[in-house]
């Protein structure tokens, strides 16, 4: 071990207590030392016996470590004179790895034009805790979930047919999964719509995503709610859409505002059941001037019904899409709300003049959910537990909604909690001297979580106020994160 390359190898370190096995942490070690020129094309490595000496490892880990590197290309065995450093690296070696560069000097890979202006548009990048805990949005009551049903039904899929389940399965979904939704759609939500006409994906997110990506060319006009989701908006802005704040009030979307900046819109966007976040039901009224709106400007609109199920007080509206007499409604909906979050699973129901493009676009480069997991869906539909879970889900949330309100009181008056009849979240507006980001940050350093209203904004708003989830809170919860918000120094007028 007396010259250069020895002496180099012989500094490598073992960590005896790591998960990677020691043949593959010399594997490595090795490697990184010949990419970083440490030895030199045509070098020749000490022997076996005495490598493994030095490093303190058994012949054989050398062994396969070096078998490994030969494998690559990276080291060549010559029969009788040893084993060498590969003569194809000394013109080839990845300049990356070179020491003598800064990160600066490094060359960065470039990105498309639309992606580089998008990512400076990207809303909501940090993410908020999605834990069970007071207030936190977007998450279900997994307390409540029926895990027994659910296993059964799972265990009984990996008992059955292997090449069903097990598969490349189909791309638009599979068939039992959008018949199952179909049928639901037509029965519960006054859907009138074919199985064919429902594309399966891997949750709402990749729904908006493929929409905006068949639908829009670069520099189109969306209209969306503001304030709204910010997922969505996410997904047209890496299309290169821009965006159109619209504004919302009582009644939703204010489509004669919307008409005003930009009359020919190419997409709307809307969360007509149950508002995101300030939870409006949009007026029929409204919703009659959107599809008139978008029938004139020849546009698409994205109805995204996430929670449109939980509908506690009197009888919901039916969503947009059971109205649409012209083809222009795109239904989006999903199982995170519904069943969790982990499933990523989504669904969308688009009309007939769109089925044979998205039927193309599944067919060529989408790939489905795991059928597994879809086959239990299917399944959970069918035999019932699912009507039966959402009605559960309706009540609890319903409960628990009414303990926030009765909770709420001991709020004081610089923050004014609003009513809502469905989903499980709503808001609360605050005095305009209150500093809504400041309400965050002192309620998370005590283990409670709200969101900013101007989180969800493309454009301010003069409306102060928080978003407060009650969906996977318990009572318990809910009491102690009033407690905690109700002591805020933020919310002291002084």
């Amino acid at each position: 071990m007396k010259k250069t390359a020895g002496a180099l190898l012989s500094s490598i370190r073992i960590e005896r207590g790591s998960d990677k096995k020691i043949s593959v942490q010399l594997y490595m070690a090795i490697r990184e030392i010949i990419l970083s020129d440490g030895l030199g094309a045509g070098d020749r490595l000490p022997a076996s016996r005495t490598l493994a000496r030095e490093i303190g490892v058994s012949r054989t880990t050398v062994i396969d470590a070096i078998d490994r590197l030969i494998a690559e290309g990276m080291l060549v065995s010559k029969v009788g004179a040893g084993t060498f450093v590969s003569e194809i690296l000394e013109h080839q070696r990845p300049a990356i790895v070179q020491t003598a560069q800064t990160e600066a000097e490094r060359a960065k890979p470039r990105l498309s034009h639309t992606i580089t202006h998008a990512s400076e548009s990207y809303a909501q990048r940090s993410w908020l805790p999605h834990e069970t805990r007071a207030f936190v949005t977007a998450l279900p009551a997994l307390d409540a979930f029926p895990k027994t049903h659910w296993a059964r039904i799972s265990a009984r899929h990996l008992r059955g047919d292997t090449d069903e389940i097990m598969g490349y399965g189909e791309p638009q979904g599979y068939h039992r999964l959008r018949h199952a939704i179909a049928g639901h759609l037509n029965a519960v939500r006054g859907i009138k719509c074919r199985p064919e006409q429902i594309f399966v994906t891997g949750g709402a997110q990749q729904a908006f995503s493929l929409i905006g990506r068949v639908l829009l060319n670069a520099g189109d006009r969306v209209w969306y709610e503001n304030p709204g989701a910010a997922g969505a908006r996410n997904a047209f802005v890496a299309c290169g859409a821009v965006l159109t704040p619209v504004p919302v009030d009582q009644d939703g979307m204010n489509i004669a505002c919307g008409l005003r900046q930009a009359p020919h819109f190419r997409l709307a966007f809307v969360t007509p059941s149950h508002q995101q976040p300030l939870g409006h039901v949009m007026s029929l009224t409204r919703r009659l001037e959107l599809l008139e709106a978008a029938n004139q400007a020849q546009a698409i609109i994205v109805e995204d019904d996430y929670d449109g199920e939980f509908h506690f007080d009197g009888r919901p509206q039916p969503p947009l899409k059971s109205i649409d007499t012209q083809d222009r409604v795109i239904y989006v909906g999903t199982f995170s709300k519904t069943l969790f979050p982990s499933l990523r699973l989504g669904f969308m129901l688009v009309p007939d003049s769109l089925v044979g493009v998205f039927d193309n676009v599944f067919a060529s480069w989408i790939s489905s959910p795991p059928t597994s997991t879809q086959a239990i869906v299917a399944d959970f539909m069918e035999e019932g537990q699912f009507a039966t879970h959402i009605r559960m889900m309706r009540r609890l949330y319903h409960a628990r909604y009414k303990v926030l309100m009765e909770a709420g009181e001991m709020l004081p008056d610089t923050i004014r909690l609003q009513e809502t009849n469905s989903g499980f979240h709503t808001t609360a507006y605050l005095d305009s001297t209150i500093d809504e980001t400041e309400i965050a940050a002192q309620a998370d350093a005590q283990g409670v979580t709200v969101a900013p209203l101007g989180r969800y904004c493309l454009s301010p708003i003069a409306q102060k106020g928080i978003v407060l989830g009650f969906g996977s809170a318990s009572p318990e919860d809910i009491w102690a994160g009033m407690t905690v918000l109700s002591n805020l120094p933020a919310l002291d007028r002084g």
